[in-house]
């Protein structure tokens, strides 16, 4: 098998984004000018690149899926673009101002009752990341607050009162716990306990799922949860499952023991992971289908946290 030093010289000798990443979490330096070098660089450097005049990308707000601007904003955020880039700072000031429904959510139709969860937790993601003025998220943090199931969890088809359900999905309450994590790690006051009791209750759902399994059989709730991909858009699969209970903080639990013996059987031989990727127009192209960078940073880092 490769050493391990093998395998973080590999990572570093990619993208600009996957090197600054691993120098970050995996050998526990911090490089302001690798950090810096996103915006001009690789990835980082095609995604800016493509941001139209308008200060959007894509159609605008949500279209074409992958390739609009709340997509790239939450790539942008995923890849460690720094938090003060003007276009970004900009784009985000575009979406807070523009896109909201009558709750008071993002809602790219504007006119939904009740906007949808996922896209409000994977907005206040990328927003809390580039700087939005906390007066700007209160909207977003009060809508997620609002949506929360019974089961502690989060569903985007959970529409209350018209369309309630009792069954959250791990999908949208990955999403929304990401958006809470970068929220409050920014710094922002409103409602602070509230979304620390949310979260709390959130992390008790995905581990009683043991990160993909029925709560009421034991069987794997869908195949692909167990393949990492790369980017995960809004779909939930261990790997990000996973890497998001870490940025949250929470400790090593033995619910997640199956999770985590599922993505070393994954591991290659040569130390390094796969990824899929979903379909659908992108500005990047996907990893390469034998082996993926971020996949193996993002294993690396969660095998560092929970790994005993």
């Amino acid at each position: 098998m490769t050493s391990s030093t093998d395998v973080v010289a590999w990572l570093l000798a990619g993208d600009v984004a996957v090197a600054h990443q691993t120098t970050r979490d995996l050998l526990r330096r911090d490089d302001p000018s690798l950090r810096a070098r996103i915006a001009t660089e690789g990835h980082g450097a095609v995604l800016l690149a493509a941001r139209n005049p308008d200060g959007h990308w894509g159609r605008g707000f949500y279209q074409p899926k992958w390739t609009s601007t709340h997509y790239t904003l939450l790539e942008l955020r995923n890849l460690g673009l720094p938090g003060d880039h003007p276009a970004a700072v900009e784009s985000v000031g575009l979406v807070l101002a523009h896109e909201r429904g009558p709750d008071g959510g993002l809602d790219p139709s504007h006119r939904a009752t009740v906007s949808d969860a996922c896209i409000n937790g994977m907005g206040l993601r990328y927003a809390s990341w580039f700087g939005a003025p906390e007066v700007h998220l209160t909207g977003l943090v009060d809508v997620l607050l609002s949506r929360a199931v019974s089961d502690g969890g989060f569903n985007c088809h959970h529409r209350p009162p018209r369309n309630p359900v009792s069954h959250s999905s791990l999908h949208t309450t990955v999403s929304v716990l990401e958006g809470f994590t970068d929220y409050l790690a920014a710094g922002h006051r409103h409602r602070r306990r509230e979304v620390g009791a949310a979260m709390g209750s959130a992390v008790e759902f995905v581990l009683r799922h043991e990160l993909f399994r029925s709560e009421k059989t034991g069987e794997v709730i869908r195949q692909d949860f167990l393949v990492p991909h790369h980017p995960p858009r809004w779909h939930f699969d261990i790997l990000r499952g996973l890497d998001c209970l870490a940025a949250v903080g929470v400790p090593p639990d033995p619910r997640m023991d199956a999770a985590l013996e599922a993505l070393l059987a994954r591991r290659r031989p040569d130390g390094r992971w796969t990824a899929r990727a979903w379909p659908g127009h992108t500005h990047v192209p996907a990893d390469p289908a034998d082996r993926s960078r971020w996949a193996t940073l993002t294993a690396l880092r969660v095998l560092e946290r929970y790994a005993s």
